[in-house]
């Protein structure tokens, strides 16, 4: 690894710990920022919903921004933005101003995300993306793992406004070294890019903002308007489909959309992610209600999870070359379905434990897996868009398993029902990753002039794709 690739994946697993830090410990601080500026508990709930809404909403066509003007530059905005956000946090005068803020943050947010993935797949080679993406998973299990703990220290201390100035320091080094550094050589050949789909971008915006909107209040009562958002996300999501057929620049390029690969890691990354938070809802309940133990000694029972997403990160890419993503993420999903289905019967600390640490250690592996084939499928030219699909996957996916999990308990009959569905969401996922690659993948193709290479196995939806634009074109 040469300096520049150093420098690349410490900015990446920067941007990474960051938003993972700011989001577990914005959970910490949120009984002490309502109690301090007399907020309501919707208002409150808005401080969480209306960064996820931005950010989801975004995500892709930020990937699409780093794509055509560089990742490096789309970082250095989004990290610097974010650092300016969390610093107007903490020292807002009102419950408005936190949710104004938050949702700047989630823009920024959405800068920087993508480009995050698509400084790794300018800066390495294909065949060696294992191993940084690994790092990167880790360093965002021990944010995730040391959210908690550095936000409640902060609440405790200083106070609840501490918590936002937490990133503002790294983000802004990080920033400024990415504003004052260069584009990789690949990442720097825009000859011929494509035109910006601001019309694409304002109908995916709107589809996933209104789907996230629903998912994220959807066990809230008294919201109004939820059948309106719905619909509103499903007559969107039908206009940008229909959009993107006939757009000459689609937002979605052929090389990714239509790639069966693709799809199916990102269709893994939903099912993993909605497990895992659906499970982690649930289980709170469990352990505190059921269980009679107090948030200490729940957390320390789940401390397995973190220690074994960290552990199971570097190890990913060992199995990978060895086996193949197909069988690394079945096996891993695998993983993740057996510890939904032990903690949903554990009672002792053992088995809770033990079913933690397969959480753990099958989301690990899965995280990386599914986002090396993204990444690594996709074109250089495409790599922020790869990213941004990533990331909302990410984001969506927490948000569908929370709202099912809440929807399954309102059944009665208490944790059994949401935590058997969710074994089968995570079991569902194993069936996914058997379109994924193999250890041996065919069709591999040389690296071209422009910069592409031929990892992408293109499905017949992806000819169709491909052959339609062209006629446009023409």
């Amino acid at each position: 690894m040469n300096r520049a690739q150093a420098v690349t994946l410490a900015s990446s697993i920067a941007g990474a710990v960051i938003v993972a830090l700011d989001g577990t410990v914005l959970t910490v601080a949120q009984p002490a920022l309502r109690r301090d500026l007399d907020a309501s508990y919707g208002q409150v709930q808005w401080t969480s919903t209306g960064y996820l809404v931005a950010v989801a909403s975004l995500l892709v066509f930020a990937g699409r921004l780093g794509d055509r003007y560089g990742h490096r530059r789309t970082f250095a905005i989004g990290m610097l933005g974010f650092a300016a956000a969390s610093a107007g946090i903490g020292v807002a005068p009102g419950i408005g101003w936190v949710i104004a803020l938050r949702v700047a943050q989630g823009a920024c947010g959405a800068l920087l995300q993508p480009a995050t993935l698509g400084m790794l797949r300018a800066a390495f080679p294909p065949d060696r993306l294992g191993m940084p993406l690994a790092v990167r998973t880790s360093a965002i299990g021990l944010a995730a793992a040391a959210g908690p703990v550095a936000g409640g220290a902060l609440v405790a201390g200083p106070g609840w406004r501490a918590v936002f100035f937490l990133g503002v320091g790294p983000a802004v080094l990080f920033g400024a070294l990415a504003l004052a550094g260069r584009e990789a050589p690949r990442a720097r050949a825009r000859s011929g890019a494509p035109r910006l789909d601001l019309p694409g971008a304002l109908l995916l915006a709107l589809a996933l903002g209104c789907a996230v909107h629903t998912l994220a209040t959807a066990g809230q009562p008294g919201r109004a308007g939820p059948v309106t958002v719905t619909l509103t996300a499903l007559a969107a999501a039908a206009a940008f489909v229909r959009h993107e057929r006939r757009a000459a620049d689609p937002l979605l390029p052929p090389d990714v959309i239509g790639s069966a690969a693709v799809g199916a890691a990102l269709a893994v990354l939903v099912a993993a992610s909605a497990a895992l938070s659906g499970t982690l809802f649930v289980i709170t309940y469990v352990l505190q209600d059921t269980l009679g133990l107090d948030p200490l000694q729940s957390a320390l029972r789940s401390l397995p999870l973190a220690a074994l997403m960290i552990l199971a990160a570097p190890v990913c890419p060992v199995l990978l070359r060895r086996l193949g993503a197909r069988a690394t993420a079945g096996a891993a999903m695998a993983a993740l379905a057996v510890g939904v289905l032990v903690l949903a019967r554990a009672s002792g600390t053992f088995a809770l434990c033990g079913g933690f640490a397969l959480l753990g250690a099958g989301f690990g592996t899965v995280l990386v897996a599914a986002t090396q084939v993204v990444v690594r499928e996709a074109a250089v030219a495409s790599a922020g868009v790869a990213g941004g699909l990533q990331q909302t996957m990410m984001n969506v996916g927490p948000a569908l398993g929370v709202a099912a999990a809440t929807a399954l308990r309102g059944l009665g009959g208490g944790a059994g029902l949401p935590l058997a569905v969710l074994a089968g969401t995570a079991a569902a996922g194993a069936v996914a990753a058997r379109a994924l690659p193999g250890r041996t993948p065919a069709d591999r193709a040389p690296v071209d002039a422009a910069g592409q290479d031929g990892w992408a196995s293109t499905s017949r939806w992806g000819r169709w794709w491909s052959s339609r634009s062209r006629l446009v074109r023409r």
